[in-house]
């Protein structure tokens, strides 16, 4: 795969394809890159980033709006996931880091998880005041990044979902991640309706 030289933009956010997220622009470095990035009408890297380091792979995304643009050059800015890219050399020149990258390999293949992974997901929505009805499907999209990109998983585990690369592994993955957010809502709720009785379990006569 013919690979190309891509700026990069650390956070401890995770993001993937088909995914919209704002960020707010403040360090010098990264308002050169954005900057370029709108010039050029180019894409950035956006890797995930904690106390373990910065990875190596992470989604490609491109600037869809700016929202505010402040005299300091501070901005605030809507940005959408392209697709998955690997990191294959840290470059050098720019004021912000740069790397050569090449889109990671994928097998798009799912089995039959992607019922249960719907099942779980219309559970969530429901709970969580969202659509259940949506058709994830429609898109033509992954189902993984499309239910990676509506419910609010820990960066940690989004990015470990994200590095696997078929699409099967990820939706085996989803599968414990939502049921296991259901388990924590449920818990939520028996807190909520205890708290309502003073904490007395109702027992029958």
């Amino acid at each position: 795969m013919a690979t190309r030289e891509i700026g990069i933009f650390a956070l401890p956010t995770v993001l993937v394809p088909g995914e919209r997220i704002p960020l707010h622009i403040f360090e010098e470095r990264y308002k050169r890159l954005i900057g370029d990035c709108l010039e050029g009408e180019d894409e950035f890297l956006l890797l995930y980033t904690d106390e373990d380091g910065t990875r190596e792979l992470g989604c490609g995304a491109r600037v869809e709006e700016v929202l505010d643009r402040l005299e300091d050059g501070r901005m605030n800015i809507v940005v959408a996931g392209t697709e998955v890219l690997q990191v294959t050399e840290i470059t050098r020149g720019r004021p912000y880091t740069t790397a050569l990258v090449r889109p990671a390999d994928d097998d798009l293949t799912a089995g039959e998880e992607t019922g249960p992974v719907l099942d779980l997901y219309r559970q969530i929505a429901a709970s969580g005041g969202g659509d259940p009805e949506e058709d994830l499907l429609a898109a033509g999209a992954p189902l993984s990044y499309a239910i990676m990109a509506r419910v609010d998983f820990p960066a940690a585990e989004k990015q470990r979902v994200l590095e696997l690369r078929t699409e099967s592994e990820r939706l085996m993955a989803i599968v414990d991640l939502l049921a296991r957010g259901l388990q924590a809502l449920a818990q939520i709720e028996e807190i909520r309706e205890r708290a309502q009785t003073n904490g007395k379990v109702p027992h029958g006569d």
